[in-house]
């Protein structure tokens, strides 16, 4: 599995063999045995210095991949609870719509209840002044057309009580309107 911050490995230099000079004397060997612990020290230091080295930067990269996960994981986090808060605003904005609507139809309904009331409350009150005045009016003409009868009684009982020599016939026009009555008597002789 290959990744983009992965270096390659650097070789590791392995100590080369060399071969010892057989002593002659036993200082040569000596100074020999010291100078080949000297260099298989340096060798050695070299070998922790660059593992070391090695093993820091594998260190560096595995804590800067467990920040970079860390932090993934934490923008994952972020937007689930993201979504998940939207979520619920985007549930509660649509319960207050559905309420909001409701309540504006309840509105809707309880105007037009009132101005039904207000147009049945107006039409029976008109149709009361109308039927008022109608009585009123037809009381009115009833009574004015009783006082022509009475009128038109008494002159009838007047005239058959009244001897005359020569027959005449009465001729009566009557016309009643609202604010006066207009009757008109002739009497014709034959």
């Amino acid at each position: 599995m290959g990744s983009l911050f992965v270096k390659p490995k650097p070789e590791v230099h392995q100590q080369k063999k060399t071969t010892q000079p057989k002593p002659n004397c036993s200082s040569t060997s000596e100074e020999d045995e010291v100078v080949q612990k000297k260099q298989s020290l340096k060798v050695k230091q070299s070998q922790y210095s660059c593992g070391g080295k090695v093993e820091r930067k594998q260190l560096l990269k595995e804590k800067f991949m467990r920040n970079k996960k860390k932090k993934a994981a934490i923008q994952v986090q972020a937007w689930w609870r993201g979504t998940l808060v939207r979520r619920s605003l985007l549930h509660a904005a649509l319960k207050a719509w559905v309420i909001q609507c409701w309540w504006r139809l309840m509105l809707q309904k309880m105007l037009e209840k009132k101005r039904r009331k207000a147009l049945i409350d107006f039409s029976n009150r008109e149709r009361a002044v109308v039927t008022l005045q109608s009585l009123v009016r037809m009381w009115r003409i009833h009574w004015r057309y009783c006082q022509v009868l009475s009128a038109i009684y008494t002159i009838q009982g007047h005239w058959k009580h009244h001897n005359c020599q020569s027959c005449s016939l009465l001729r009566g026009h009557c016309v009643i309107t609202t604010t006066h009555l207009q009757f008109h008597i002739e009497i014709i002789d034959h």
